[in-house]
């Protein structure tokens, strides 16, 4: 019998052999545990617990290890385990170098805790040596205790750089030996997991205690993820690794959303460790270092992250519907790092190229997995999408990704995307289609900077980098060849949408995919197609941006019709109708087979004509102009796209009818009314067309009108319809009689408009004098219209081709990105306000009141009182030589508003 003396028993222990152990067991593990359970010191405390698990442990049968050792034995463990923690933290807030006792006593602290660490490790690792599958309930206690120890003591290690201050080097070496003890048991127990059976009766009891197992071992990647690269892949691989292991048990029960988003989470900051490691070397010009195979390194642990994400995904993608936010912004995020973005990183090709062999390629399967499931869907296609300025792109790619991998889907799926929401109790959604030019309306810095994106290979020849522009509409038709007839009414919804929304760029992406589908299907829906738009201007009331962009996709999708279905677009909008004509302005004849096209133009420019006479023969109203405005853009289009069909007698009845209105026109009114405006707009390229058959007192007026009408200011559409007429005038030889009056003039228009703030008609005005000097036979005129040396500059630079103040590719994507920035406040603060939908409507007419008789009293005394005035002048002095022209202008007005008082 053992002595009675604690001491003593420990001590006889100590020479005792294997056999004597496994006889005595029963006798002297009560004693061995009363002892370990009343010990309060920490030293006898560790010793007692060493003797435990090396001496009776092997010796306890699997089945009663729960209840008659780690139920005793680990709870206790955990207390003294705690002890030393709070001791540690206690005492580490007054440690000092100069203090010697009490760095000693905390260096004692951290060795109790390094041997307690060493004890348990030998206690797991015990149980890694049975033969025989471990059932869970057998070690119950254990994992749960471990773990604890695990999770607390690398958190220490963590906070230890705080907590001890400035005097970490006085126990770094046992903090070392702590973090290493750690890690060993870490290990330990990840085996014996691995060993764990859960095929046992009370599988519910297990489920349970696996399922905190993986949680707890979640916490512990959370707080070692700074710390070690191996140590943090390897618990994540058993976190992984279990969960796959017992899916089919454990799959209702794991917290899948943490691990999903410690995944991406620890995904995302290896990624961007990997992007600064690469900057740091771009910077450094250094490639063989410590900095390159640290770069490797965290590449690789990228990929460990990229491939664990795929494949928890694959396996348990049913139970992810509140995680797909979570997948979404990494995808965005890690494609916003990634040329042709704005904001990705300054990197070597290679590292970039490492780095994208890693994850882009990673991602792809990834997004396939997706596909098929709703709350992805749904989440991409949200109507509130609110994404940063730098994750518009990344939209944008994700969206050309999904619309490239759509059609190797079933049917069900495809329909998904495409449809968008049909019910209110559906969560809102776009279609694909819209959402593709919602977001690529989004781009804006992108399209205007521009990035580059791979090109499609072809016919042998090798990829060159394109637009974006090209990228997405390269991509978007290739979807809508092999989009079902089926999905048709939201793929003309989108793009009718796209067309009238209020982005020329997006409007123009979709017109160019419109006309893509009028040419890949069938002639009966080009012409459709071309009947619901002629429709659709028709029903436009007045004047308004969506009425332009319709009639620019009417008249290329003409061109795309099927001969015998022209012919049935004259039947149904018959030009030989006055009512026809707001449609056939948009039109261009050059799209109609040649017999057609020269009876389609007869018609048009008699009934067009005939809208001329009867205002010119009427009173001659503002308020009856419109339909006058209408007929000239008719004339205009007919002389622009089949004037070789008309004859001279036509010819000269539509030269003769533009003639007389100019004479209708005077400065004051032009400049003040926006009808008056429009008819300069179009006679005056009309005028153009018939240059060289001008009369030469009408040419004498047009350049006297458009000098007068500049003095004034008039609006920008006024000065690039006067460009057009400039830029013609070099082909007009003008007579010595008509060049006093006119080169001064002409000089007058180039040098202002030269001189134009306006960039656009700056640039307008450089191309119409460079087509103008080149080809005028008055050499004479050209340097009397550069009346400024910066002038001068500025033509010779433009005639060079020479850039002035050029940026540099940084300065100019960095003033995009700035300028999107800007953009996108102004636009969310519009939305925040209520102005978005209201900035894209019509103001509200005004009510319209029948002028009083004081008011005619009152512009009549003011027409005498001015009479009056230039008679007095006269009696002074001789009259100027333009006086007798603009009397004979006064007495027309007087006579027109003589007969429209009759």
């Amino acid at each position: 019998m053992s002595p009675a003396d604690p001491e003593l028993l420990l001590r006889e222990l100590g020479g005792w052999e294997g056999a004597l152990s496994r006889r005595e067991l029963p006798c002297v593990l009560p004693r061995l545990l009363s002892m370990y359970q009343n010990s309060d010191d920490w030293t006898e405390h560790i010793r007692v617990l060493r003797i435990l698990t090396e001496m009776f442990l092997p010796h306890i049968n699997l089945s009663e290890l729960e209840q008659t050792f780690f139920s005793k034995v680990l709870p206790k463990a955990i207390q003294l385990f705690d002890d030393l923690l709070y001791e540690l933290c206690s005492q580490a807030k007054g440690l000092t170098s100069q203090n010697t006792e009490l760095c000693k006593v905390v260096r004692n602290v951290l060795q109790t805790m390094v041997q307690l660490l060493e004890t348990l490790t030998g206690c797991v690792r015990h149980i890694c040596t049975l033969q025989e599958p471990v059932p869970l309930e057998s070690i119950r206690t254990l994992p749960s205790s471990i773990l604890y120890v695990i999770k607390n003591t690398f958190m220490h290690c963590k906070d230890s750089e705080s907590l001890y201050s400035g005097c970490l080097h006085l126990i770094s070496d046992l903090l070392q030996s702590l973090f290493k003890e750690t890690y060993s048991l870490q290990k330990q127990l990840m085996e014996l997991l691995d060993m764990i059976s859960m095929e046992s009766a009370s599988a519910e009891d297990s489920i349970v205690d696996m399922v905190s197992v993986i949680h707890t071992v979640l916490e512990i990647c959370s707080v070692i993820s700074n710390m070690d690269h191996a140590l943090h892949a390897n618990t994540w691989k058993f976190i992984i690794k279990q969960s796959l292991k017992h899916h089919s048990l454990l799959q209702s029960h794991l917290k899948h959303k943490d691990i999903l988003s410690g995944l991406c989470k620890d995904t995302l900051f290896s990624f961007h460790s990997c992007l600064q490691l690469a900057e740091q070397m771009k910077l450094s010009g250094m490639q063989e270092s410590t900095d390159y195979k640290l770069f490797q390194k965290t590449v690789k642990l990228c990929r460990f992250f990229a491939n664990s994400l795929v494949h928890y995904i694959k396996e348990f993608i049913p139970f992810l519907s509140d995680s797909c936010c979570r997948l979404y912004q990494l995808y965005l995020q890690i494609y916003s790092k990634f040329p042709p973005s704005l904001y990705a990183p300054e990197i070597s090709e290679a590292h970039r190229d490492e780095i994208a062999s890693v994850l882009l390629v990673a991602l792809d399967p990834l997004i396939h997995q997706l596909l098929p499931f709703r709350p992805f869907l749904e989440q991409v296609l949200s109507e509130k999408l609110d994404l940063s300025p730098e994750l518009h792109l990344p939209q944008c790619h994700l969206l050309v990704t999904i619309m490239d991998k759509l059609p190797s889907q079933p049917e069900d799926v495809q329909a998904l995307w495409t449809t968008g929401s049909q019910f209110s109790e559906e969560v809102p959604r776009l279609s694909l289609f819209s959402a593709l030019f919602l977001g690529f309306q989004q781009c804006s810095g992108e399209l205007s900077l521009p990035v580059r994106l791979p090109g499609v290979m072809g016919n042998g020849q090798a990829e060159v980098p394109v637009t974006l522009y090209h990228h997405l509409c390269v991509h978007l038709c290739a979807f809508i060849a092999s989009t079902p007839p089926s999905h048709f009414p939201q793929l003309e919804r989108a793009l009718l949408d796209a067309v009238l929304g209020s982005s020329m760029i997006t409007s123009l992406l979709a017109m160019d995919s419109w006309c893509f589908l009028a040419r890949y299907g069938t002639a009966e829906l080009c012409a459709h197609h071309v009947f619901v738009i002629a429709h659709l201007i028709k029903s436009c009331p007045g004047e308004c941006y969506q009425l332009s962009v319709l009639g620019v996709l009417l008249r290329r999708m003409l061109f795309l019709m099927a001969p015998d279905h022209q012919v049935e677009f004259t039947q149904k909008f018959p030009p030989k109708e006055a009512e026809n004509l707001p449609l056939w302005q948009h039109i261009s004849l050059k799209a109609l087979t040649p017999d057609l096209r020269k009876q389609v133009a007869h018609q048009l420019c008699a009934v067009g004509l005939t809208q001329c006479k009867q205002w010119l023969s009427g009173r001659c109203t503002l308020g009856e102009l419109p339909p006058v405005n209408v007929a000239l853009s008719v004339l205009l289009m007919v002389c622009n796209s089949a004037g070789d069909t008309l004859e001279a007698g036509l010819q000269a009845a539509v030269l003769g009818a533009a003639s007389q209105l100019w004479a209708l026109l005077q400065v004051k009114q032009v400049s003040s009314q926006p009808c008056l405006q429009q008819t300069l707009c179009l006679l005056l390229p009309l005028l153009e067309f018939f240059i060289q058959t001008l009369d030469l007192q009408l040419i004498t007026q047009v350049f006297a009108m458009q000098a007068s009408l500049l003095e004034l200011d008039p609006p920008d559409h006024v000065r690039f319809a006067a460009l057009d007429l400039l830029s013609s005038m070099g082909k007009l030889f003008m007579p010595p009689q008509i060049q006093g009056q006119v080169i001064p003039k002409l000089s007058y228009l180039f040098a202002s408009l030269l001189a134009d703030k306006t960039w656009l008609i700056y640039q307008h005005a450089l191309e119409a004098f460079t087509q103008f000097a080149e080809a005028t036979r008055h050499e004479d005129v050209v340097p009397q219209c550069l009346n400024s040396e910066e002038t001068k500059n500025k033509v010779v630079c433009f005639l060079a081709k020479t850039r002035q103040g050029e940026e540099t590719e940084a300065a100019r994507a960095e003033r995009v990105k700035q300028e999107k920035a800007i953009c996108s406040a102004h636009l969310l603060k519009m939305k925040m306000d209520g102005e978005w939908g209201s900035a894209l409507e019509p103001l509200a007419k005004r009510a319209c009141h029948s002028p009083c008789e004081e008011q005619y009293k009152s512009a009549i005394d003011a027409a005498e009182s001015a009479l009056e005035a230039v008679k007095l002048l006269l009696q002074k002095g001789p009259a100027p030589a333009w006086l007798a022209v603009k009397l004979e202008a006064l007495q027309t007005a007087v006579a027109i508003l003589r007969n429209g008082v009759r």
